[in-house]
């Protein structure tokens, strides 16, 4: 029975597929080098049998320009092959990248168990070693043409000896590649693992302050002690194993180059071969090791390539959570509804923020606040209706639920770059920045900094406070004036005073008489919640209470004691 093709093999052969011009072009340069290389010690040998033996000066600078011409080639065939094959393989890990990247980033969001730290070294570790394969190709190809070159002139010197290479090379070539699914599978899991460590890191590294706030830094640091503990050992446990093949193909490479030398060696004493042809012979054998070790570790190559190819696999053909949509809501100013939606802790939940409204959100429970939002942004796995703007928010076009319906997660992330290149990720200028900055409190953050909006922003703001963050992510989301904008807790790092200014700031730029936009806030803030037209409490995952802040924070105790404070 044939043994199933892997995920990867597609991505292999597209590889290969994709980049023939190139990588044929330097395989068949790779294959005369190498050719070249094995005509080195038989020249040799003709040179000391014709030349040096008979006292021919004629024919010892005959044979040394010959010599010379195949060095020119080598040098040619070599600066030229090696060009095109690292262009192949350059574009090919570009192309790689920029697939992946496409897929984890599609707006129809990727259907994927990996981790963010696990996928990012998909698309960058993972992406280099399949395109590897495209390096791998020509090194085999020219080691077979040198050790067929060189197996040649052994059997015109001596049948014996050429019979030696001819049989033995595919007999150690047969047992090595026993090894290769273990090789494999080792390397998948080293992946996998550093995978984990590297999403587990990223993680811990961006949630540091609050860590060490609630005193959890300890604990964090031994979780990830743990897991990098498991990357080590399957890190240690791929290295023994291709080490250990690393060293047995090196041994039987080096005993068969060996035997053919001490082979030669008996036979130019008994007087069967010249002394020309025992220099060819030893220097072939002595040529001969480096070929035989890149055969030697043929299984080993593939093996990584396979493994790296079959994880690059699971994202580029991984599922879209949601389908192609097609629906399109007329006008901008769009009506949110949903209705006897059930997903997770939620049940039965009915809500509507109609065009122009401005609607607090407050959840007794964490969960119901982080499922909401989860849903809104990606709509899926659940029961009941959500419509925007009439139509079935999963059916409405990604690219346009986009622009009409934006929803600005708790945790956000902020790019290595500038205030002003993560505020205004197009290019905006103007007063519409200004408007969004003043709105969100955000010019403060500005102010603080002599370069202003210039301010550098390192990886994932780091170098910003939480409040500072929160005010760069809020204007950002406020600059985007989409019809409708979901908050989710915007305003949990921030002061009290600035808390006010903001709710007041997202009321005149959002609902002012020239606008008409749609608000939702997620929150538990006063403030927020008091700028609101409504409030919508829910409650075991429904609606328990409706009406403005005012009102529910007189007559609703559970409202009063979440909201208070």
């Amino acid at each position: 029975m044939s043994r199933k093709a892997s995920p990867g093999t597609a991505i292999l052969r597209r590889a290969v597929a994709r980049n023939g011009k190139r990588l044929w072009t330097g395989t068949a340069l790779a294959g005369v080098y190498q050719g070249c290389a094995a005509l080195v010690p038989i020249l040799i040998g003709v040179i000391v049998d014709r030349a040096v033996g008979t006292g021919d000066v004629l024919a010892l600078l005959i044979w040394i320009t010959v010599l010379a011409l195949v060095y020119l080639v080598l040098v040619v065939t070599y600066r030229f092959g090696a060009r095109q094959l690292q262009r192949a393989i350059a574009e090919e890990g570009h192309l790689l990248r920029v697939e992946l990247a496409a897929k984890i980033l599609h707006p129809r969001g990727l259907r994927t168990d990996r981790a963010a730290g696990d996928l990012l070294t998909v698309s960058t570790s993972d992406a280099d070693l399949t395109s590897y394969l495209l390096d791998h190709i020509p090194r085999i190809t020219s080691a077979l043409v040198a050790v067929t070159v060189s197996a040649v002139t052994l059997l015109v010197i001596s049948a014996p000896l050429g019979l030696a290479v001819l049989i033995a090379t595919p007999l150690v070539l047969a047992v090595l590649n026993l090894t290769a699914p273990v090789i494999a599978r080792r390397v998948r899991d080293q992946q996998d693992q550093a995978g984990r460590a590297t999403s587990l890191a990223t993680d811990l590294v961006t949630g540091l302050r609050p860590l060490r706030g609630i005193g959890a830094q300890d604990a964090a640091a031994e979780r990830y002690r743990v897991v990098s503990r498991q990357s080590l050992d399957a890190t240690l446990r791929a290295s023994r194993t291709q080490n250990a093949y690393l060293s047995a193909s090196t041994t039987l490479s080096t005993l068969l180059a060996g035997g053919i030398a001490i082979a030669a060696g008996w036979s130019a004493l008994t007087g069967r071969i010249t002394v020309g042809q025992f220099i060819t012979v030893i220097g072939s054998a002595q040529f001969l090791i480096e070929p035989f070790g890149v055969l030697a570790v043929v299984p080993s190559w593939t093996a990584a390539a396979r493994a790296a190819a079959d994880r690059v696999a699971s994202v580029t053909q991984a599922g879209l959570i949601l389908p192609d949509g097609a629906a399109a809501p007329s006008g901008t100013r769009c009506e949110l509804h949903l209705t006897d939606v059930t997903h997770g802790p939620l049940s039965g939940l009915d809500l509507r923020v109609r065009p122009g409204e401005f609607v607090g959100v407050v959840a007794h429970r964490p969960v119901d606040a982080e499922a909401l939002v989860r849903l809104l942004a990606v709509p899926d796995g659940y029961d009941g209706d959500i419509l925007l703007g009439g139509e079935r928010l999963d059916a409405v076009d990604r690219s346009r639920a986009r622009r009409l319906l934006h929803v600005e997660p708790h945790q956000t992330d902020l790019f290595t770059g500038t205030l002003a290149s993560n505020i205004g990720i197009h290019g905006e200028a103007g007063d519409q920045l200004a408007a969004a900055l003043r709105a969100a409190a955000a010019d403060e953050v500005a102010r603080l900094h002599p370069e202003g909006l210039d301010a550098p922003v390192t990886e994932r703001g780091t170098n910003l406070s939480g409040g500072q963050r929160q005010r760069v992510a809020l204007a950002r989301a406020l600059l985007a004036r989409p019809p409708l904008l979901v908050l989710h807790d915007p305003t949990t790092a921030v002061d009290a005073v600035t808390e006010n200014a903001i709710a007041d700031g997202i009321r005149a730029l959002r609902h002012g008489p020239d606008t008409g936009f749609g608000t939702v806030v997620i929150t538990s803030s006063p403030a927020l919640l008091a700028a609101a037209d409504r409030v919508v409490v829910i409650g075991d995952g429904t609606v328990t209470a409706e009406g403005t802040h005012a009102q529910l924070a007189a007559d609703d105790d559970t409202y009063r004691r979440t909201v208070l404070r």
